[in-house]
């Protein structure tokens, strides 16, 4: 694969996003251990640089979707972080008013379309969206982001095979962060190179390094050109791994310290703030002006979200039809 050579505003864009979803996620951790957040809650840090890696290679009009570890992915798309934060206290201001939560964030303006509970749930909508695109004759593509889990559901089978036979613009997304809640992909898996089962279908298909937010935009970058130019699907297996448990709940006792360690001195954040350095391209008070920013815009995403109100009562049975759109449908 060959190596894109990227600007100096190309890696101050990675940093500051990448931190921006770091440090997000450790707020949205912290709110949930006060009790601000609520139900589920699972966290995207350590992965950062899959979804910072796809925004430098998308445009406005691609869709995004993905299962329920989904609260950067939004801001792939342009969604200000303080509407996610706002669903996530279930506030009427947040991307799905306050009616979805962690595992829901939807934003129809910015082709967000989820955030799915259901493991694998959101792969055959995926597939389905890419459809929608071909059938109306765009030449918009579909990410369509899972867990290294939903890869067992038969659902992918059948999504994979039909993305080939119709050559949907669909790149299927593979987060392998090695386990499955708690149950590693050795354990559940009799395929371990989870990119081959693209093999089945002749889909063409790829490892990614996801620690390093180069490597996912050069794959990115083929994948995406690849179901732009109508030749159909692509697979990509973003091997990564997230630092914290699968949830808020999950105290991750089934990993050692020293493989947490092992990836954490991979940290693909530390690995771009490396490069800025060294490189020259942002000095230390550069650096640190971006870190003040970043950690304003959490600040103010937090004090948003607080001050925004909760949805009324009367709400409770609107968004569940699109009633605009189908007619027949009657109070």
């Amino acid at each position: 694969m060959a190596k894109t050579k990227f600007s100096k505003e190309t890696y101050l864009m990675w940093y500051e996003q990448m931190l921006l979803m770091r440090k997000f996620e450790e707020r949205a951790g912290q709110l949930y251990i006060q009790q601000k957040i609520r139900g589920f809650c699972h966290l995207y840090i350590g992965q950062e640089a899959i979804a910072a890696g796809a925004m430098s290679t998308i445009k406005a009009d691609d869709n995004v979707i993905t299962a329920y570890r989904d609260h950067v992915h939004p801001f792939i798309k342009g969604v200000e972080p303080k509407y996610v934060m706002a669903e996530l206290f279930g506030k009427s201001t947040g991307v799905s008013k306050g009616k979805g939560g962690s595992m829901h964030m939807f934003s129809q303006p910015h082709r967000v379309f989820g955030g799915h509970g259901i493991v694998g749930g959101q792969i055959p909508l995926g597939a389905g969206i890419a459809f929608a695109e071909k059938y109306k004759g765009t030449n918009n593509v579909t990410l369509c982001y899972m867990g290294d889990g939903a890869v067992r559901q038969g659902a992918l089978h059948e999504a994979f095979n039909m993305a080939m036979l119709w050559k949907l613009p669909v790149v299927f997304i593979i987060e392998n962060n090695n386990y499955a809640m708690g149950t590693s992909v050795e354990r559940t898996s009799n395929v371990i190179e989870l990119y081959t089962l693209g093999e089945s279908y002749d889909m063409p298909a790829a490892p990614v390094n996801a620690m390093s937010v180069e490597a996912v935009h050069d794959a990115m970058e083929i994948a995406v050109a690849h179901c732009r130019e109508g030749k159909g699907p692509y697979l990509l297996e973003m091997k990564t791994y997230r630092y914290r448990g699968h949830s808020m709940s999950d105290p991750a006792k089934y990993r050692t310290k020293e493989e947490v360690e092992e990836y954490k001195a991979q940290d693909p954040i530390q690995r771009v703030l490396t490069t800025l350095l060294e490189k020259k391209y942002a000095s230390e008070a550069q650096v640190e002006a971006i870190n003040e920013k970043v950690n304003l815009i959490v600040d103010e995403c937090v004090k948003f979200s607080e001050e925004s109100p909760f949805p009324d009562a009367s709400e409770l049975y609107k968004d569940v039809y699109a009633q605009e759109d189908y007619p027949f449908i009657r109070e």
